[in-house]
């Protein structure tokens, strides 16, 4: 056996001035702050809703909120958790493997231990400080900016949305190339749709304002590994082969709602109606998570927005949707997995369901940058290690991965692509101008 080169280091907060220490110096307080501000805001809503039980709850979600930005700005060693939610003891045992990890240099912490776990741990305490202060344990902190940032990006909501329903109408005469061409406009748009997250900008104002279709021309440059072609032969091939047992499945791990959501249920409602697909799959986050995630609320909610707006084909898209979700042909699933800080070449072990129902799909499509952060380790890879080295033997089934860059990891590139790109515009992986649609056939 060739011995196994050692993994690249995590990227964390102790490199001083790295994209990583900026994000836990600067913004995660900052989303702390307007988590706080947000609870203060409904204050008199508890009230109301809740009486002085309401208020008492939201004092005590306050304080445990504060304590965690202390923390976080003082790099304090990690906590264990002590609620009794169902993945605690997982979350647990995760910490243990991090004091491990540190080899006697003292206890994990916010600006010392890996970033995407601190930035994990973040989300999940926030999560606590609702769950364990009932009445209010059911809201969503983030719910208001998920909302407006789907109402804000109403008129690119309204291009995709007549775009689509002007394309079903010929979609049955479209010869192969033309719908070749429709799928890689429309993966495009639900790759450029991951530049509208509320977590990377803090929560200010992300929203798609203009028609998503009008530019993507001139986007295509800005496409670092653009494996579109091998996604198409994979699907063209997978439905060649199909027989009356299998169904032909894709599975879409989504990232945030708003117009984001929007543009992957169109990819999802074209690979039905091309016939490309039988049935999609989407994975959702089981808890409210880095702002402007997709949890199964946000979902169903958008749906019946489009389906209750006054716009024909608006409406239409809902009514067609809320058809796919009743037939069975579309499937809405979260698991625990997706909202734990472990990243995805420890699915087999720890969420072995999950895994085993990722391989019975045709093809995964992964969105965004929390998800490459995930696939690839959130490590300092050599740009040109080839993605599927990075995916670290996690390959449930040909995955690919769509993602506007907005952390300091990336695999796949050609010898020089990186360092090219370095020399005219050095935030280039940190500012979301660039993407991928990098592919990986498994094993």
């Amino acid at each position: 056996m060739a011995a196994v080169a050692a993994l690249p280091v995590s990227l964390s907060g102790r490199f001083k001035g790295s994209f990583a220490y900026f994000t836990i110096k600067d913004r995660l307080p900052q989303i702390l702050t307007r988590v706080i501000d947000t609870l203060h805001r409904h204050k008199n809503e508890f009230f109301e809703e809740h009486g002085e039980k309401g208020v008492e709850a939201e004092k005590r979600a306050i304080s445990f909120l504060s304590k965690l930005r202390n923390e976080l700005q003082t790099d304090k060693p990690v906590t264990p958790l002590e609620d009794e939610l169902p993945d605690a003891a997982l979350w647990n045992q995760y910490l243990d493997y991090q004091r491990n990890l540190s080899n006697g240099n003292g206890e994990p912490s916010w600006f010392q231990s890996p970033w995407l776990y601190v930035e994990c741990y973040m989300y999940r305490r926030i999560h606590a400080a609702l769950a364990q202060n009932p009445p209010i344990d059911n809201f969503d902190v983030f719910k208001e900016g998920k909302a407006q940032n789907f109402f804000e990006s109403q008129e690119a909501v309204i291009a995709l949305c007549t775009y689509f329903q002007e394309l079903l109408k010929n979609i049955k005469d479209l010869d192969e190339k033309q719908l070749q061409e429709e799928l890689f406009k429309l993966l495009q748009v639900s790759l450029w749709g991951n530049k509208c997250d509320l977590s990377f900008s803090a929560g200010e104002d992300s929203s798609q304002k203009s028609s998503p279709l009008q530019s993507l021309e001139n986007m295509i440059p800005y496409i670092l590994v653009n494996d579109m072609e091998k996604l198409w032969s994979l699907l063209v091939n997978a439905k060649k082969r199909k027989t009356e047992k299998n169904n032909v499945r894709v599975d879409i791990i989504l990232d945030n709602a708003g117009f984001e959501l929007v543009s992957d249920l169109v990819l999802a409602d074209f690979l039905l109606s091309s016939k490309l697909a039988d049935e999609v799959h989407f994975h959702g986050k089981s808890i409210p998570w880095y702002v402007s995630d997709t949890t199964k609320h946000d979902f169903n909610w958008t749906i019946k927005q489009l389906q209750s707006a006054n716009h024909m084909w608006m409406s239409r898209c809902g009514i067609n949707w809320e058809g796919n979700l009743k037939k069975g042909v579309w499937v809405y699933r979260d698991h625990m997995f997706w909202t734990l800080p472990h990243d995805f070449s420890s699915m087999a072990e720890v969420a072995p369901d999950l895994y085993a129902d990722l391989q019975k799909s045709n093809l995964l499509l992964f969105k965004g940058d929390l998800n490459y952060r995930k696939l690839t380790g959130d490590r300092k890879w050599e740009y040109t290690v080839p993605f599927h080295q990075a995916l670290n033997k996690f390959h449930p089934a040909p995955l690919c991965s769509l993602r506007t860059l907005k952390s300091d990891t990336q695999a796949g590139l050609k010898p020089g692509q990186g360092e090219q790109i370095q020399a005219s515009e050095p935030e280039w992986m940190v500012n979301g101008k660039y993407g991928v649609v990098q592919f990986d056939a498994a094993l």
